[in-house]
């Protein structure tokens, strides 16, 4: 499931929309309320959907958006003038006032594209990044969320497929994850 980010000015309307998700089944990663602490979540989350409520008092939607699109699915919800603003294709926009409904509706769709654009692995793959995981699990002391993570930057920042660092870690090249 993506991990999803809540932002927005009012802390009221964050915690009201953390409510209504965690009613449908979701839960929330993290909320926030500006952008430097957007922007550092975003990073430590590294995919996922964020849902902007009202906007941000420090930023433009379409900024964030174009900082990172390419990994999360982003939906802004606001007033039509706030909507009107946001000239970004990559956000989706849901009027306020909207029902409880509408929101998960929109929830739900961007879930599916978010689950689109991940990559699957094959059988033969996850059975070698699981088994790989369980060694930096042990190896470290860490569970599994973390390892995946560890892992995940690593082959980012080396430019490689998990997989193939997984093969790596597997016959004992894991020194640095």
């Amino acid at each position: 499931m993506a991990r999803i980010i809540i932002v927005g000015a009012s802390e009221a309307s964050r915690t009201q929309l953390s409510r209504l998700l965690a009613s449908s089944g979701y839960s929330v990663y993290r909320l926030c309320a500006f952008s430097g602490e957007l922007r550092r979540a975003l990073t430590e989350c590294e995919d996922g959907i964020v849902i902007i409520t009202g906007g941000l008092m420090d930023a433009r939607p379409d900024d964030i958006a174009a900082d990172f699109g390419t990994l999360f699915q982003f939906l802004l919800i606001g007033r039509p003038e706030a909507l009107e603003a946001c000239e970004s294709p990559q956000v989706f926009k849901l009027s306020y006032p909207c029902s409880g409904s509408a929101v998960i509706g929109a929830i739900e769709m961007l879930s599916q594209l978010h689950y689109m654009r991940l990559p699957h692995r094959s059988g033969e793959d996850r059975k070698l990044v699981e088994a790989a995981k369980g060694l930096l699990m042990q190896k470290w002391s860490i569970d599994e969320p973390e390892a995946h993570r560890r892992m995940q930057r690593y082959a980012m920042r080396h430019g490689i497929k998990m997989t193939e660092y997984a093969l790596t870690i597997l016959q004992g090249g894991m020194d640095d994850a």
